[in-house]
């Protein structure tokens, strides 16, 4: 039975009392309506000829205009406040409510609980490298470019919801989480081999991984194609150039500070979650 349909019934039981139609048990027996209910409004009926509900009856709101506005300015202090939180500075000023309450009036006034979206930190200097390198790039084939990129990998994560019915489940989670390093890349045509290190990444270590993937690279793409990498000082060192410069082809500019633009990203998002569910 739906909310609509609740507030329906003292219409329908008003409209059988006019009729004629005044047995709780026949009117039950009709429209299925709890006879609880129609018990209630036919009394209403009796006593006051009408099934609209008195003006001011019914239980009093806890959280009155002044202490919502109260609430409103805890939250422009800090947005971060828990509910728990804003209930206990309630109650500092003699409002005894319980968190709950607190959470059901914010939603109800349109507020929302959940983490910031994540941006880059971007100067003015960014911003305008970014829609040059933008403009400069408007009309290339993306199609002979391989994207790479390396990213840390946490094991035994614990960030996808599950439904469940009854206990909540557990998930076993070790003290001390593994993070494993990987570098990668993709073109349109396919991708490379994954390579996974736990030690410190430096220049010639980049060079070593490139040396290896290079001939896999070579066969998806053939001998014309481009190679991009952020400004990671790993892979604008003295030996990472030295070694660019002689075996690609082709290396593309890329604007400071700009992971969001690679779209490796939206796949190492992919291999984490597929990583969890394992």
């Amino acid at each position: 039975m739906t909310l609509q349909d609740k507030r329906s019934h003292p219409q329908v039981i008003l409209h059988f009392w006019n009729i004629g139609i005044r047995s709780p048990q026949e009117i039950h027996k009709q429209t299925n309506i709890p006879l609880r209910t129609i018990n209630y409004n036919i009394k209403k009926i009796k006593d006051t000829g009408s099934i609209v509900r008195k003006e001011g009856s019914g239980r009093p709101k806890k959280i009155t205009s002044r202490s919502s506005k109260a609430i409103g300015q805890y939250l422009r202090h800090d947005p971060s406040l828990s509910s728990r939180k804003i209930a206990t500075k309630l109650s500092e000023n003699d409002l005894e409510v319980s968190y709950r309450t607190v959470s059901r009036h914010l939603h109800s006034l349109g507020y929302k609980n959940n983490l910031p979206a994540v941006t880059p930190m971007l100067t003015s200097v960014h911003k305008i490298k970014r829609v040059e390198w933008a403009r400069a790039h408007l009309n290339d084939n993306w199609n002979k470019t391989l994207f790479s990129d390396e990213t840390a990998f946490q094991l035994f994560r614990n960030t996808i919801k599950q439904w469940y019915k009854g206990a909540r489940p557990i998930r076993p989670i070790p003290k001390n989480r593994t993070k494993i390093f990987a570098w990668g890349g993709f073109c349109a045509t396919g991708k490379t081999s994954l390579f996974c290190f736990q030690e410190i990444m430096t220049g010639p270590f980049y060079v070593e991984i490139l040396q290896k993937h290079l001939p896999e690279i070579q066969q998806m793409l053939g001998c014309v194609w481009r190679f991009q990498q952020d400004n990671d000082p790993k892979h604008t060192s003295a030996v990472a150039r030295e070694f660019l410069q002689a075996n690609m082809p082709e290396v593309i500019d890329w604007p400071s500070n700009s992971p969001d633009i690679n779209p490796i990203e939206n796949l190492w998002s992919i291999v984490k979650t597929n990583v969890e569910r394992w």
